[in-house]
């Protein structure tokens, strides 16, 4: 299927050289790979990944910096997100401690899925 199509081909060359650069053990082993990719996609003639190369210029000094920490905000988003589908799914909790309620009680939950 790959060899059908040069565009699709390499558009799935350029994931997997990403996927590669995510592997990377610190920013400055990642750093010549990234600055690789950038210029790789920004030369695809892709227009997706011609955006997607300057937006990782733009934002090269977060991204290399994230291979030096293991902390993210993922647990705080995911935990935003449980509360607006629950809220989505009450549609509106007319009382406040009811609703701080439902989401301690959603919460202790899945922490205790989490301690299984």
């Amino acid at each position: 299927m790959l060899y059908a199509s040069s565009r699709l081909l390499t558009a799935y060359s350029l994931k997997e050289q990403f996927l590669k650069i995510l592997d990377s053990a610190g920013s400055e082993s990642a750093r010549a790979s990234l600055s690789r990719w950038i210029m790789a996609a920004q030369n695809s003639g892709l227009p997706k990944f011609l955006t997607c190369g300057n937006t990782m210029v733009r934002w090269s000094k977060g991204i290399l910096n994230s291979f030096d920490c293991p902390y993210t905000n993922g647990f705080t988003e995911g935990s935003n997100n449980k509360i607006k589908v629950l809220k989505r799914n009450a549609y509106g909790y007319r009382n406040f401690h009811r609703f701080r309620n439902r989401i301690l009680h959603m919460f202790h939950h899945w922490a205790q899925k989490g301690a299984a």
